[in-house]
């Protein structure tokens, strides 16, 4: 029997490098022909070990990799059992390409954004404003509330120094939100709907009037959309209507689907004329644009009167009613003789938002829309909020409020008025509920089924 024995000599060392290859997800391994006799090229890349046997190619493709890495490598040849006698060792950086122009569009990306956001601040300041103001604005409302316990002392300590501390915060909140900007009120076709130059609504939360504009009906109304306890829009603030205004604030009655109307200033004072009479006598009906108003009740108590409005759309014959509490009691730019007699109004307003509970926005109104209009929603909320909370923040929503609208509580005296009804608040009139709810009843036809939500 005759063996044969094959010895094999120690393969040359051999040099490689690295190409991209695959978007850097794989490596691609190229060595210069080594000398020799060879039968394998033995790899290995971070402790992972390849073999590649002799087919007369000078390239090896390793998957699994990341792009942009950089990998140690070495490489070893095999002539049977006899290894080269030294590996080749290199770093194999793998493909950035895709990394690079990836990070590149996230940047490009990124300044282009940024430049949009400039311009459109630029161009629309007002509605980061919106954003920063009102959806935020209600938790720092809550963030500066002062408790029942602490509200006394808060308020002596305002009141020292003949209201030294109530004229300071007053003046500070003389500026705030005027830097807002209102260019559809300066229009010159709508500056003739304006009542007081002063008093304007900012653009981004004014109210808009549908329309389709065939006829050049204008869709600017001097209202403005206000915060309230539960909602950034609970009410609608605006100037008692013009002659010429008239038909546009029953279209925004409708067009709102409002339900209740909240009139803090009578139309006379002193000889001038404070608001337009927009509503039909007793028993009549009037049409006012698209509108058919029919006063169906009204009723006169001391300081208040209360009326019930059938408002028809003539041209669908859709029909609505809408609850008018106007608070007969508030001589202009003033304020009432006495607390009491403004949180009764209040508590009828109140409760009948509640009870009719379909979210939409009440109008409220005096003259110009600011002074005693901001005073009446102000002290709505707050009591709200004294009641859910037990703590109010009153210069913070007088703060939220002017973000919104110009001069809301146009006064430091009806500033100083919201401090004392929630004074007085916290010491109730025993007889005051009772007062308050024989005068809602002269207003709503079922007196039974009101005491039962009570």
């Amino acid at each position: 029997m005759h063996l044969s024995t094959c010895f094999y000599s120690a393969p040359s060392d051999l040099t490689a490098r690295c190409e991209y290859w695959a978007a850097g997800y794989s490596i691609l391994i190229v060595f210069d022909k080594p000398d020799g006799l060879w039968t394998t090229v033995e790899v290995n890349v971070t402790g992972e070990t390849y073999k590649e046997h002799n087919n007369e190619t000078q390239d090896i493709e390793i998957a699994g990799f990341q792009p942009a890495r950089t990998y140690d490598v070495s490489l070893a040849l095999i002539s049977g059992n006899v290894r080269s006698r030294k590996p080749y060792v290199f770093q194999c950086p793998t493909d950035p390409r895709g990394v690079i122009a990836g990070s590149v569009i996230a940047i490009l990306l990124f300044i282009i954004l940024v430049c949009l956001a400039v311009f459109i601040l630029f161009l629309r300041p007002d509605i980061i404003r919106k954003k920063t103001f009102i959806e935020g604005s209600r938790l720092s409302n809550k963030s500066k509330a002062i408790s029942i316990a602490k509200f006394p002392d808060h308020f002596y300590h305002l009141s020292a120094d003949e209201n030294r501390g109530f004229s300071e915060e007053y003046e500070n909140l003389l500026p705030v939100g005027t830097e807002q900007t209102r260019k559809v009120a300066l229009l010159p076709e709508n500056k003739v709907k304006n009542r007081f130059s002063n008093v304007l609504p900012y653009d981004w939360c004014r109210v808009r009037l549908t329309t389709s504009n065939p006829d050049g009906i204008s869709d600017y109304i001097n209202a403005s959309y206000m915060p309230g306890y539960s909602s950034n829009r609970e009410y609608i603030a605006t100037q008692g209507p013009l002659p010429g205004t008239v038909n546009d604030f029953w279209r925004m009655i409708w067009e709102q689907r409002v339900r209740g109307i909240v009139m803090v200033t009578n139309c006379t004072e002193g000889g001038r004329t404070k608001c337009e009479q927009y509503w039909p006598a007793d028993g009549e009906t009037c049409l006012y644009g698209e509108m058919l108003v029919t006063t169906s009740s009204e009723e006169q108590e001391s300081n208040w009167t209360l009326r019930e409005f059938r408002v028809k759309h003539k041209n669908t014959s859709q029909e609505r009613i809408v609850k008018h509490f106007h608070f007969t009691a508030w001589p202009d730019h003033g304020v009432p003789q006495g607390t009491g007699v403004l949180i009764q109004f209040r508590e009828l307003v109140r409760h009948y938002i509640q009870k009719e509970g379909t979210g939409e926005p009440t109008v409220v109104h005096c003259s110009a829309g600011v002074g005693m209009t901001g005073t009446i929603i102000t002290l709505d909320v707050l009591l709200q909020q004294l009641e859910r909370e037990r703590a109010v923040g009153i210069n913070a929503f007088v703060h939220k409020m002017r973000l919104s609208r110009p001069h809301m509580v146009q006064t430091e005296s009806q500033y100083i008025f919201l401090h004392q009804c929630i004074m007085d608040r916290l010491q109730p009139d025993e007889n005051t509920e009772d007062h308050i709810y024989e005068s809602v009843d002269v207003i709503y036809v079922n007196a039974t089924a009101l005491r039962e939500f009570r």
